[in-house]
């Protein structure tokens, strides 16, 4: 143990080839001399280099993809399957190209699935038709093909929405919901399961299990739907609950408990299942207020903790997360939520705790007109140069994908000239265990051709090109990383001395095997 919602409203604050992934030119400097192929690592050890905070070694670049109402894949419903995977392996190109190194896939957006589940009906948003079998099980080939490109892929599940919709009757009759209408609760004009109940944290639990056992995922991740956010009127109705459950805590005590009981649960059971899958949540940007809180930030937006009843601060005190990623969904300068202000907020949450900290980035804002920030093209790069204070910061996951792709005011060109430069590892986490494989063995240079024999236990591999001083800081930043394959082979884009790496799948590095392109 340690110790999203994407799809944000503007109403909250009133309150992106097979076989490679990442492959760019060479890095810095003249290439050495040409000679052999050489069995250990040249040049002078990395104790004596100095990080460079440009080309960081490690850092989660990950990619939202929503498939709640076709926001990003399917673009609609009804495609064949065959256009359905030209269009996702699309997207995963983009991200590639973008150097990114993960994607979160929205596979149950609404007590459904994306996945064939004998627990939960397929999705409304493959065929138009909610309990409709699309003919084929997507989620398989949309873990292959992002594995295949070196992309980390996390399920990404909605634990309590049920339905946009008050009529139970309208959800196919296989429905949870249909045949336990008591686990729910009508709210502001939708249907939500009701998290005080254990029967729905245990319905959870198992839909999230089933994921992790079935399927080759490599993380869990919920968004920051947690109870409701607060609608135009009524009240979430969880007396007879409350009454039954409560024991003597205040309803918002109890509603928190609630969330941190799931929270707890859905972390022990995946890593039972699985003790390599990672497990995360996207928490809205606002844990708490300093104006109501001490502990909280220099901020007066919406609260999740009074408002939706998530304390993220306590699932990273109590290390039932392996990462928190907060949606900072606003700029620099925004009097309500700062940027400058949330971000090391969060910051100073995980020091120390073992909680990977990424941030959550807002494509979809760039161009707005309602905020003159956002008209600005330099604005998320401007982020991601802050975030270089603090180095609990570990990566930046940005919604969503169809935003991404569509590159407003070229803001994610601009994010990518100035802060992907080069490929980047994955953060490791500790309690997730993994090794490093055995260096690669019998590397070898045809031209500009490299082989090498598969490492046993390496599901990809990192290239580094060493500069024309010798020095090898592979182990210090990415400065000379130029590609992260899946394919025991690389085409040398010009000559030089080459190190190769294996990685496990959750990026646990080997020693290097070296060789020089002539």
């Amino acid at each position: 143990m340690r110790t999203g919602r994407p799809l944000l409203a503007a109403a909250a604050l009133a309150v992106l080839t097979t076989g490679a992934a990442f492959l760019f030119g060479p890095g810095p400097g003249e290439p050495p001399a040409a000679g052999s192929a050489k069995k250990k690592t040249t040049g002078v050890p990395a104790a004596a280099c100095t990080a460079d905070a440009r080309y960081p070694k490690r850092q989660l670049r990950g990619l939202w993809i929503a498939t709640v109402k076709n926001i990003d894949w399917p673009s609609r419903t009804g495609l064949t399957p065959e256009r359905q995977r030209a269009e996702y392996v699309k997207i995963l190109d983009g991200a590639v190209k973008l150097r990114f190194n993960a994607v979160f896939v929205q596979v149950r957006p609404a007590s459904d699935a994306l996945y064939r589940s004998s627990m939960e009906p397929w999705s409304q948003y493959l065929t138009g038709t909610a309990g409709k079998d699309p003919g084929w099980d997507p989620l398989p080939f949309l873990v292959e093909e992002a594995h295949k490109r070196g992309l980390e892929f996390h399920a990404w599940f909605n634990p309590y929405r049920v339905a946009d919709d008050t009529d139970l009757a309208k959800l196919p009759a296989s429905h949870p919901a249909r045949r336990h209408p008591g686990w729910t609760v009508t709210y502001d004009g939708r249907r939500y399961y009701n998290p005080g109940l254990p029967q729905v944290r245990e319905h959870v639990v198992k839909v999230v299990t089933d994921v992790t056992k079935r399927y080759d995922v490599d993380g869990i991740h919920f968004d920051d739907y947690f109870y409701p956010y607060p609608g135009s009127g009524g009240t979430f109705d969880d007396k007879a609950a409350f009454a039954k459950y409560g024991k003597g805590q205040s309803l918002a005590d109890w509603r928190r408990q609630n969330v941190n009981t799931l929270v707890a649960e859905v972390d022990a059971a995946v890593h039972a299942t699985k003790g390599y899958v990672k497990f995360g949540i996207s928490p809205f940007g606002i844990w708490r207020n300093k104006a109501q809180d001490p502990a909280g930030s220099d901020t007066t937006g919406m609260s999740a903790y009074d408002s939706i009843y998530a304390d993220a601060r306590a699932w990273i005190k109590a290390g039932t997360v392996d990462y928190v990623l907060p949606q900072l969904y606003w700029p620099r300068g925004f009097k309500a939520a700062d940027y400058r202000v949330l971000a090391p907020w969060w910051a100073r949450q995980v020091k120390g705790t073992g909680v990977d900290l990424y941030i959550g980035q807002a494509v979809y804002r760039v161009g707005a007109r309602d905020d003159k920030a956002w008209t600005r093209p330099g604005e998320l790069s401007a982020h991601l140069t802050l975030n270089r204070k603090y180095k609990q910061i570990e990566g930046d996951v940005y919604f969503s994908a169809k935003n991404v792709m569509d590159d407003p005011l070229r803001a994610m060109s601009r994010l990518a000239a100035d802060h992907y430069a080069r490929p980047a590892l994955l953060p490791l986490i500790k309690e997730r265990g993994g090794a490093a494989p055995a260096r690669p063995a019998g590397l070898k240079a045809a031209g500009a051709a490299l082989t090498w024999t598969p490492a046993q236990g390496a599901r990809s591999y990192a290239v580094y090109r060493l500069p024309a001083s010798g020095a090898d800081c592979h182990t210090t930043d990415a400065r000379d990383l130029v590609a992260v394959v899946t394919a025991p082979s690389f085409t040398a884009p010009k000559p030089g001395t080459y190190l190769v790496t294996a990685l496990d799948r959750l990026q646990h590095e080997s020693d290097a095997a070296t060789v020089t392109v002539r």
